[in-house]
């Protein structure tokens, strides 16, 4: 994306008749919210006086310091193409300042351009690719979201099969009339289950790009008179909906996690960056499978990872190394879903990776096997641990990793882990379908 200026910025609203700007930013569940004024406000805008009520959102501020400033990022303005073009809708990614000009701590876009600053001042660059995956069910009469779909494909199976195709592609438009590249899209494995892969990129920038894409993605499948959900497993029968995401880091323009003389083709800081995260994935993935329903897809059978191990040979395990060379070496952690906050999950991915480096902690040897079809006796003979088995574990494991936690920042890892038990306590409670279906007729 361009780097705007101010003068920009004021020649783009006036040459393309934009009337509208949305001031964007994200709460700490990864739910986009955003503050619409009209362009009579530009010169408040950009002299970062748009101010709104913090108390407001959950895990933001206390009633008596909720003044909050919306900073905009000039670099991510945009029109949005799905709007009326007399009178356009722009938009810009804010971050969130406090009343006293400071960052407002439990901004995940903060806690991110956090992280990066601390690896930047490594001498790394970090950049990220996700795989994002959605499904597209049918609306009932009112418009409400349901999961019907009268869809069978499956794995990149095309028209008239796939029924979601025309949806897809005008959602790729939209986003590559946005500035956005994306690399590559297909049907996944799932009936109305779809893959978005946006070009690699920088890992803020991608940050900004995922929320994007979510907003896009709504948008045009509601035209097409769909419902798009990011949940992770909408249906108990099918695969889930994951967001892999690739990582690379490079230090002066070149890949550093790339070793042609290595057996694997892998770096030591490549090596140490598995380790730091294999050593601390299970408290981040209370960040990168934020909901109860997250742990519904990470069950055997249904190809996410269930097992914390790495392999360059097979999709089983909770990483991967992609077969690109070169420039573009890169690891792929399977476990993240759709879910996510992509600013805290990048984060705590690159905060887990830079303390492996720095640290050097070695990963343990690869598992080429099919780790799904080892006896359990095998995998512990291995070594091989599983990744927590619902959200209160992964709580758990988070509460006690200073690492992830400090990455996070005190603020907004006190209120997560609140919110979250919250959540937990209030599915323990709640009756399920399943239970009544099960015990009310036999009891």
């Amino acid at each position: 994306m361009s780097c705007y200026t101010r003068e920009d910025i004021l020649r783009m609203l006036e040459e393309e008749d934009v009337e509208f700007i949305r001031l964007q930013f994200t709460d700490m569940f990864g739910m986009l919210k955003n503050i619409a004024v009209t362009t009579s406000q530009i010169e408040r805008i950009l002299d970062n006086r748009i101010m709104f009520d913090g108390a407001s959102i959950e895990g933001f501020a206390r009633i008596e310091e909720s003044d909050m400033f919306l900073h905009p990022d000039l670099d991510t303005f945009c029109i949005f193409p799905w709007r009326p073009q007399h009178g356009k809708v722009a938009r810009f990614v804010c971050d969130v300042y406090q009343g006293d000009g400071k960052p407002f701590p439990g901004d995940p876009r903060y806690v991110l351009k956090r992280a990066l600053k601390e690896a930047e001042e490594m001498g790394y660059r970090f950049d990220v690719g996700p795989e994002c995956e959605f499904f597209l069910f049918h609306t009932d009469d009112e418009g409400n979201p349901t999961t019907i779909t009268h869809e069978k494909a499956g794995y990149f199976d095309v028209s008239p099969l796939d029924l979601g195709e025309n949806a897809r592609r005008d959602m790729i438009l939209t986003l590559e009339e946005m500035g956005y590249a994306v690399e590559a899209s297909h049907h996944e494995d799932a009936p109305a289950q779809h893959e978005i892969d946006f070009q690699y990129d920088e890992a803020l920038k991608m940050a900004d790009a995922i929320m994007t894409f979510k907003l896009g993605v709504k948008t045009i499948a509601m035209r097409h008179g769909l419902c798009a959900t990011f949940m992770p497993k909408p249906k108990k029968e099918y695969n889930g909906s994951g967001m892999h995401i690739n990582m690379s880091l490079e230090k002066n323009g070149v890949n550093v996690f790339y070793d042609k003389e290595d057996a694997n083709h892998l770096s030591q800081e490549a090596y140490w960056f598995i380790g730091g995260i294999m050593k601390h994935i299970r408290a981040i993935t209370a960040i990168t499978n934020p909901l109860v329903n997250s742990y519904k897809r990470l069950v055997p059978g249904f190809e996410a990872p269930v097992y914390i191990a790495w392999s360059g040979k097979n999709r089983s395990p909770l990483i991967r190394i992609p077969a690109s060379k070169g420039g573009g070496q890169r690891i792929e952690l399977r476990s993240p879903d759709s879910a996510a906050n992509p600013y805290l999950a990048i984060a705590v991915c690159l905060a887990a990776g830079m303390d492996g480096i720095r640290n050097q902690i070695m990963p343990p040897a690869p598992v080429d096997a099919n780790i799904f079809n080892l006896s359990e006796e095998e995998r512990n003979k291995l070594g091989i641990e599983c990744l927590p088995e619902n959200l209160m574990e992964a709580i758990q494991w988070l509460e006690k990793d200073p690492v992830i936690l400090d990455t996070l920042g005190e603020h907004l890892s006190k209120n997560y882990i609140q919110a979250r038990k919250r959540e937990w306590k209030e599915y323990c409670s709640s009756v399920t379908d399943w239970e009544t279906e099960s015990y009310l007729a036999k009891i």
